[in-house]
């Protein structure tokens, strides 16, 4: 008797089909539309990179069969900028969380979306650091209990969505885990786009967060998702709220201007030129 194979599993990494997420964790459900965004655009496997850091959400590189690094904690965006400078062809993909994305890894999120570096980032927001034991985090929302804010969070979460377009991103998207589909649309778009993309996706964490607000079961999380999202037709990422009783999602920026990776090899190219013409080098390739 023949064996079923999963119509994924060519890209899942060999020995890695056991994953180590709780039961109704929202990773899979991303990391399952990522590989289909891959299979329906049919990218070749060998021109893609993906970089994660620490926390539920980096796990993610170890499990796709292509090339991957681990990063430090908030350092996977540096990481992806070195890969991508240096192999401007590469498809380089962040995945990763909100803890470690805009947390300690805040400032590097801000530079690579001005500079609009060509890379694609993929921010799993669960609203805390949830491998590490339920801390707030700079998406955690007001009012929120978590371990270190055990009578409420005081502080204003950060719109992600918000900060990604005012600081330059080309593409913008938010879902949520219950969107699968458009998940999936989403990044698509983002793999085929030559600038700075990025997709929020608003997961689910019942061991942590779920359960600390009266949602202990993944389809309590579910249903929440479900009942409080609102898909937007302004497309202005400033009105796309997110809070526990009103979730906008869409899609807010798909625009276009130069990329960083170009716009340095053009430059390059320049400067060799003219220390061509003035005879202090040759046969110089970049």
């Amino acid at each position: 008797m023949s064996r079923l194979v999963h119509p994924l599993e060519k890209f899942v990494r060999p020995g890695m089909e056991t994953r180590i997420w709780c039961s109704g964790c929202s990773d899979g459900i991303v990391l399952n539309e990522f590989l289909r965004a891959i299979d329906e655009l049919g990218l070749d496997m060998s021109k893609i990179v993906v970089v994660s850091g620490i926390g539920c959400a980096g796990r993610a590189s170890g499990y796709i069969n292509v090339d991957a690094f681990h990063a430090t904690h908030g350092r996977a965006i540096p990481v992806a900028i070195g890969i991508k400078v240096a192999k401007p062809e590469l498809n380089v993909v962040v995945i990763s969380g909100d803890g470690d994305l805009f947390s300690i890894g805040g400032n590097h999120f801000l530079h690579a979306a001005r500079r609009n570096v060509g890379i694609k980032v993929i921010c799993i927001n669960n609203f805390n650091y949830g491998m590490t034991g339920g801390q707030s985090g700079p998406t955690t929302p007001m009012g929120a209990f978590l371990t270190t804010t055990p009578y409420g969070n005081i502080e204003n979460p950060l719109n992600l969505v918000q900060l990604a377009a005012a600081v330059g991103a080309t593409y913008v998207a938010r879902w949520t885990a219950f969107h699968v589909r458009r998940i999936k649309e989403s990044m698509k778009k983002a793999l085929t786009k030559k600038g700075f993309a990025f997709i929020e996706v608003v997961g689910i964490c019942p061991e942590q967060y779920g359960r600390r607000h009266k949602m202990p079961r993944p389809i309590d999380m579910m249903i929440w998702l479900k009942k409080n999202s609102v898909i937007s037709r302004e497309l202005d990422p400033s009105k796309a709220e997110l809070t526990p009783e009103r979730i906008v999602v869409g899609e807010f920026v798909d625009a276009e201007r130069p990329e960083y990776t170009e716009l340095m090899r053009g430059q390059i190219n320049s400067i060799i030129e003219g220390l061509e013409k003035e005879g202090k080098v040759s046969d110089v390739e970049i």
